[in-house]
């Protein structure tokens, strides 16, 4: 997964989403729960408050007496963390009594604390207990009487924070496992999700390959709703391409008819006509017959070069070359030494394709002593979609050239050696072909001593 795709975008954002929103759920989890266990906490003491403050209080008319058994066994187990107190205030008659759970230590008092009333007339306060327990004390004043005067006694019950936050904690520890296990689970239906989702990219990538590979001729496949649009108007651009290419191909065949036919009928008048004007017009009629081949040949370049659909294998092509220029230069004796990988596919023109070898075999082959060697490779790029390249490399054992013919050699119409065949045309054809495909021809001396010629092409 790279980091500029849009799965990783899908993931990443997802990832992002989940880290936000479960540690927030799980905060607004946690503080319900919480507040929750703190108000049943709270009710529990309370409830224990009201039957304490009830049974101290059925026992005695003066004073309040000891309760007795008020549903709690914990009262009853030293520093359980429940307690009852009965304290009488302002030197009320009385002696200060406390649940069996309390042993010597008293509890304090909200009341003495300054700790206003709640709306049920209970007063609370967390406070230390016995063994430097934290408990959190209910505290009730009564009266006997009602005068001024009247004697007033706190009554309080007390139960520990330590459970309240164990169990809180308790819980918050098994909110994080789980939440943390929801995570991960959503973290890996997300990728499933994401990797689903974007199948069909894969299958319309897939087709656009088959295309360019020549195995197919339009985007085919049912795809989902939202991306069939894109596969109709790739196809219908597809169409459209093919439509251009073949309108430019009839023009092109339809200018070549006009113009060669007259050329023809000048080459043939003035070859009759004797005279020194006669063989001038025939040379140049056979110059303009060159140059138009050469100008009609880059505008069918330049129509079929972006075609998407066509694709040449090289070995059949470089094979059919290799028989026939060792029959062509047989007397010669030269030998065509041919090295071409298998899977090599050109992005063009079968007849481009042959242009631009034979173009160059064929040079090769006149300035060769004894042999030629041809090798096609493809090198495939790092970055991934990128486009392999077809690498064509041709070389010679002929005499070579100079650092300042290879400087000119190219040039359109230049001939190094009169004695050669040719227009001098050659080398510049192939340059302009493989430029149209984005390519290069690049031209050096040869390890063999004669000039090596490299071409890179795109490769199917």
């Amino acid at each position: 997964m790279r980091l500029n795709s849009l799965a990783f975008r899908l993931f990443a954002t997802a990832i992002v989403s989940t880290m936000l929103v479960l540690p927030l759920a799980g905060l607004i989890i946690y503080s319900v729960y919480r507040q929750e266990v703190e108000e049943g906490f709270d009710e529990r003491i309370r409830q224990l408050l009201t039957i304490v403050h009830a049974d101290s209080i059925d026992r005695a008319e003066a004073e309040p007496g000891a309760p007795g058994q008020v549903g709690e066994p914990l009262f009853f187990i030293t520093h359980s963390g429940w307690y009852w107190q009965i304290k009488p205030l302002a030197g009320a008659p009385g002696q200060h009594q406390v649940s069996p759970s309390l042993a010597t230590f008293v509890l304090p008092s909200p009341f003495e604390a300054g700790v206003e009333p709640d709306a049920q007339g209970a007063r609370w306060m967390n406070a230390g207990g016995p063994n430097d327990q934290r408990v959190r004390i209910a505290e009730t004043v009564y009266a006997f009487g009602e005068e001024k005067d009247a004697p007033q006694y706190s009554i309080a019950v007390a139960g520990p924070l330590d459970w309240l936050d164990a169990r809180v904690a308790g819980f918050g520890t098994q909110l994080a496992m789980a939440l943390t296990l929801a995570g991960i689970a959503l973290v890996a239906v997300t990728l499933l999700q994401v990797r689903f989702g974007l199948l069909p990219l894969r299958a319309i990538e897939n087709g656009l390959a088959a295309i360019r590979s020549g195995k197919a001729a339009r985007l085919d496949g049912e795809l989902p709703a939202e991306i069939e649009p894109l596969q109709q108007e790739l196809n219908a651009l597809i169409q459209s391409n093919q439509e251009i290419i073949d309108r430019a191909r009839t023009q092109v065949g339809n200018l070549a008819h006009a113009l060669k036919t007259p050329l023809a009928v000048i080459t043939n008048e003035a070859r009759d006509d004797k005279s020194q004007l006669g063989s001038k017009v025939a040379e140049q009629a056979r110059l303009m017959r060159d140059q138009v081949n050469h100008y009609l040949d880059r505008a069918r370049m330049a129509a079929s070069a972006g075609s998407l659909v066509r694709v040449t294998e090289v070995l059949p092509v470089a094979e059919a070359l290799q028989r026939a220029l060792e029959r062509i230069y047989r007397d010669k004796g030269v030998a065509i030494l041919l090295e071409c990988a298998d899977e090599a596919r050109f992005q063009g023109e079968r007849q481009d394709l042959e242009e631009m070898l034979g173009n160059l075999l064929d040079n090769a082959c006149k300035w060769a002593r004894s042999s030629v060697r041809f090798k096609v490779a493809v090198r495939r790029p790092e970055p991934r979609g990128a486009q392999p390249r077809l690498i064509v490399s041709i070389e010679d054992d002929g005499p070579g050239l100079s650092e300042e013919q290879l400087r000119q050699i190219g040039k359109r119409g230049l001939r190094l050696d009169e004695t050669k065949p040719g227009s001098g045309l050659g080398l510049s054809i192939v340059g302009d072909l493989a430029h149209s495909y984005s390519g290069s021809l690049g031209l050096a001396a040869s390890r063999y001593g004669g000039l090596s010629a490299t071409l890179d092409l795109p490769a199917a």
